[in-house]
């Protein structure tokens, strides 16, 4: 006994050091992606015996009456201090005196006996080894991996981070509520007062003791976890999942006939300015040039690479093909392109098929191949586009079956098994993604005549509404098996961006009767002003990003759909803030032009810093390439289309001229490694969406108001055209009028 009580005080120094590691990465770390994450996929259910359960994990005990000690959150009020009090400890696993260390983790009977009490210490040392060594690695990993992690542990362990200052020249918005930073402190003290460290040290360690907490719980009870029981909980899950698949797809045995009501404000007349004319005429012949060069290169595949003039195609899309064909419908039929638009839908009725057997991210899914069947069948009526739409729909059911109901990232089209991305907080979903889903099932809902598709979106929202938000933001992570925040970063760019367009486009697709989309908008809205925008030393607006506390004073490309959606939104706000929502979005939609204005090839980059000395100009070098993505265009169109102030019809037609010097080749358009450089360095990819986004908004820009009224017409993340479902008068109602 002496010796194995030495050897446990020979590691308490190396537990102690392992102690300090969590200390310093728990702040990044987000409930479910603890060191032992809650998230499982879905072929890996949590059995009996987790969380859940009430009863008490057994405590045995070694052989020689020793019990095995793991630290407790109790014990982390002393850390700082190098202290491990013994009070502080708990017992991760024993066995009853002789039962030896197989009885306690194999049940009653089975143990394996042994000469003596000297001829286990070697195993006790061995399997503490083991379980120590883990510790620590989890924690270093955790440390080296998590985004910003040496930010994230300044603002732990050092009083006097800057980085928990307030900007300078940072004054809160209209609308700006000053009681924020105290109901955040309140609000399971999330955050401290910005400019009170002491505070912000103290919440962060009772964060940390939180999660440790949870790690030590779930620890035990995967000690705990038999083989058997494992294997028999994921063949249940297998049956749960076939049989919730059978109950969706029963009531979809055909689908219920639907009145087509004509479109509104499809056909456009041409611009009375002769040079309008023209620059729109040029922007269609750019759509043909794409679109021909895919048909001979790269026809029935996803996409083209214009460069080699073959096809492209991404995991993203698993084994579905034609991701371009789908993409393009609708505006090859708003440019009147209609043999091209007879052409796309054949393919459409004799090659589309879903029925894969491989993993498709369901956002991409959606927005491209669900938004594009439905724009084509509101614009044209053809009934393939809603059979397809609905068949695929009902496809994606299986992504919504986890405990919460917040839907996986990735789901097996044959199989219905979903999963999120590895690499996303400890198995969490993305808010941009599963918020990215409102405006097409409501309308798969609407045209298959079944609630289901409505169901499993709004109990989205129904989950969201149950949480509290850090400071009133709402973060890029959710843990579909807990249904709680995972890492508290937040983003209007990448990971977070659409779910704030389809809260204020689910509002005005409601025909304005929707009023807590609306209410969850202008809140989300109030305090991404307060907490998440900036100004520049010269006065440029910018959206920043926020990692638990801590701003990073980078803007992304994709950020600048931004502009556009506070303008749009400015019509439903308060009266005296509906003028500041439009200047709001003009100034956004500035910062972007100077993006691409300090370019050399005159396109922006996909994201742009202001720290440094720099402002609006990529520092990285994987930051400075050019997809051929939309989102500038998008808010010069909304701004174009709200306020008809030349300079946005401008500034869009410098992009042409960019993307015609610089993107077009021989074999259609490509993206840019740099553009930064004074010679092209082509990526040799044609994005589906520079024919469904860029080239629409660029077209929607030089044609007159009437084509796709704003007060008829919304778009989808993927700019495909969704009307707007009318509550108190029919559309041909409305069309007459």
């Amino acid at each position: 006994m002496e010796n194995l009580t030495n050897f446990y005080e020979g590691l308490q120094p190396a537990v102690c050091r392992a102690c300090l590691c969590a200390g310093g990465a728990a702040p990044g770390r987000r409930p479910g992606a603890e060191l032992f994450p809650q998230g499982r996929s879905a072929a890996q259910p949590r059995g009996s015996g987790g969380l859940d359960t009430q009863d008490p994990a057994p405590q045995p005990r070694t052989p020689s009456g020793g019990e095995v000690w793991l630290l407790s959150s109790a014990a982390l009020g002393h850390w700082t201090a190098g202290a491990m009090p013994v009070g502080g400890l708990l017992p991760l696993f024993s066995s009853p005196a002789g039962g030896g260390l197989g009885g306690g983790l194999g049940g009653g009977g089975g143990g394996r006996k042994v000469s003596g009490p000297a001829a286990l210490r070697l195993t006790e040392k061995f399997v503490l080894l083991l379980v120590f060594s883990a510790f620590i690695t989890l924690c270093f990993g955790a440390i080296f991996f998590l985004p910003d992690s040496s930010k994230l542990l300044s603002g732990v362990l050092f009083h006097s981070s800057p980085a928990l200052q307030p900007a300078a020249d940072h004054k809160p918005g209209p609308g700006a509520r000053a009681e924020d930073a105290a109901e955040g402190r309140a609000r399971r003290r999330e955050e401290g007062a910005p400019g009170d460290p002491e505070a912000a040290l103290e919440d962060n360690l009772a964060r940390i003791r939180e999660n440790h907490e949870r790690a030590l719980r779930e620890a035990k009870e995967t000690l705990q976890k038999l083989p058997e029981e494992i294997q028999r909980d994921i063949l249940l899950e297998k049956k749960k999942v076939a049989q919730d698949q059978l109950r969706d797809k029963a009531p979809f045995r055909g689908l219920p006939p639907v009145d087509f009501v004509p479109p509104i404000g499809v056909e456009s007349r041409e611009p009375a300015d002769a040079a309008i004319r023209e620059k729109r005429a040029k922007i269609k012949e750019m759509m043909k040039h794409a679109w021909n060069n895919y048909k001979g290169y790269a026809w029935g595949l996803n996409e083209l690479k214009p460069i080699s003039k073959g096809g492209h195609s991404s995991s993203l899309f698993g084994n579905i093909k034609g991701a371009t064909i789908v993409d393009a419908l609708d505006t090859l039929f708003i440019m009147e392109m209609k043999n091209e638009f007879e052409e796309a839908k054949s393919w459409v009725e004799e090659n589309l098929d879903f029925n894969v057997n491989a993993e498709i991210s369901v956002f991409e899914v959606n927005i491209r191949f669900v938004g594009g069947l439905l724009s084509a069948y509101y614009l044209s009526g053809e009934e393939i586009f809603r059979k397809k739409a609905v068949e695929l729909g009902v496809k994606l059911l299986p992504a919504f079956h986890t405990p919460s109901g917040i839907p996986w990232a990735l789901l097996n089209m044959k199989s219905g098994i979903g999963r999120n991305w590895p690499w996303a907080s400890g198995g969490s979903s993305i808010l941009a993604e599963f918020g990215t889903l409102h405006l097409e099932f409501m309308h798969l809902s609407h045209l298959s005549g079944n609630p289901i598709f409505a169901e499993k979106v709004m109990n989205i929202r129904t989950v969201l509404n149950k949480l509290e938000k850090p400071q009133g933001l709402y973060p890029n992570y959710l843990n579909p098996s807990s249904g709680q925040w995972g890492q508290h970063h937040v983003s209007v760019g990448g990971l977070g961006d659409s779910f704030y367009e389809y809260l204020l486009k689910a509002w005005l697709m409601s025909d304005k009767t929707d009023l807590e989309a609306k209410k969850m908008y202008f809140d989300a809205v109030q305090a991404i002003e307060t907490h998440l925008i900036r100004k520049s030393s010269s006065g440029l607006t910018y959206i920043a990003e926020w990692k638990g506390g801590l701003l990073e004073h980078k803007m992304g490309h994709l950020t600048c759909f931004a502009g556009g959606m506070f303008a749009l939104g400015a019509d439903g706000a308060p009266e005296a803030m509906a003028q500041h929502y439009l200047e709001l979005g003009a100034e956004i939609a500035r910062t972007c032009h100077e993006s691409y204005n300090r370019t050399f090839m005159k396109l922006g980059p996909e994201a742009f810093r202001f720290d440094g000395g720099v402002e609006a100009i990529a520092t990285r070098q994987n930051e400075k390439y050019y997809i051929l993505r939309p989102e500038v265009m998008e808010t010069y169109m909304y701004m174009w289309r709200l306020t008809h102030d030349p300079k946005y019809r401008k500034w869009a037609w410098e992009a042409v001229e960019a993307l015609e010097n610089h993107c077009r080749v021989n074999g259609g358009y490509s993206g840019l490694r740099d553009v930064y450089l004074l010679h092209e360095s082509y990526d040799d990819v044609q994005q589906s969406f520079f024919l469904a986004e860029t080239l629409k908004y660029l077209y929607l820009i030089f044609s007159d108001d009437d084509l796709l009224p704003l007060e008829h017409w919304i778009f989808n993340s993927e700019a495909h055209l969704l009307p707007i479902l009318r509550k108190e008068k029919k559309e041909v109602e409305i069309r007459e009028e």
